[in-house]
């Protein structure tokens, strides 16, 4: 073995870090987010513990609804990695191929995916942990459709970045929906989190559903407080992401970015 040589090639793996923050981020948010979601969970069964009854179904109701908004963001964004990946871009838009017949494809992958990956946790949480997701009754609905909404907002900006950005901002794809998960509120309420974090979660649809789903379960009432909140701000979300998805498509077509990202 030649030094000079592992040297050259550790080189070329830290100048992709110059210019790629997607990379940076990987390396400092990701220990970051497990330190402020434990750490929230924490201060949450230390302060009420007492309050929690079965906070085992609290957890595990979390954890299942948080994979289905995961899933139907990647839905989304690996539908679009896919065609990078197989070098396909160029050929897709060079077709009569419109970005509303391409974004409705992606979101019936997306459907897809939540649905066969929600039966599987499902089945599973009640076969090891004899855990049964219908205890949240008929709430659970709007609860998921909200979740997927939530899902394909951050999909759709997430492809947009990464069409605009190129290869470098792959990460995003799987990186991207954590980066929202401290002000999702999925495994802890919104009110164990800092007084300047709370009007930032207060603007993610996602946590008025985990505080729904904390309310169904603990008996607290019915969440319509919290539904109409989630709804109003994805219909608002949803239609700035596919504006900004629009508008990052025309600048890419006009700059011939998606020919060098495809390519």
């Amino acid at each position: 073995m030649k030094l000079h040589r592992i040297l050259a090639l550790i080189t070329r793996h830290l100048y992709l870090y110059r210019r790629s923050p997607p990379r940076i981020m990987e390396i400092f948010y990701w220990p970051f987010l497990d330190l402020v979601i434990w750490g929230f969970i924490t201060v949450y069964l230390t302060r009420f513990q007492s309050q929690v009854p079965g906070f085992i179904t609290f957890f595990l109701g979390a954890l299942i609804l948080w994979d289905m908004l995961f899933r139907s963001q990647q839905g989304i964004t690996i539908s679009f990695l896919e065609e990078l990946w197989a070098r396909n871009l160029m050929n897709l838009f060079a077709s009569p191929l419109k970005p509303s017949e391409f974004l409705a494809a992606t979101i019936v992958m997306s459907i897809f995916k939540v649905t066969a990956v929600s039966i599987v946790m499902t089945v599973c949480a009640l076969l090891f942990y004899s855990y049964n997701v219908l205890m949240i009754g008929l709430w659970l609905i709007p609860f998921i459709l909200n979740l997927v909404l939530t899902g394909w907002v951050i999909g759709v900006f997430t492809t947009s970045l990464i069409m605009r950005f190129g290869q470098q901002a792959e990460v995003l794809a799987w990186s991207m929906v954590f980066l929202f998960q401290p002000i999702s509120c999925v495994f802890y309420p919104m009110e164990i989190l800092p007084g300047w974090l709370k009007p930032v979660a207060w603007a993610n649809p996602a946590a008025h559903i985990f505080e729904g789903m904390r309310a169904v379960l603990g008996a607290e009432g019915a969440p319509s407080v919290s539904l109409a909140w989630a709804v109003g701000l994805n219909g608002l979300f949803l239609v700035a992401a596919v504006w900004w998805f629009y508008r990052t498509f025309a600048y890419c077509k006009d700059q011939g970015l998606l020919v060098r990202i495809g390519e």
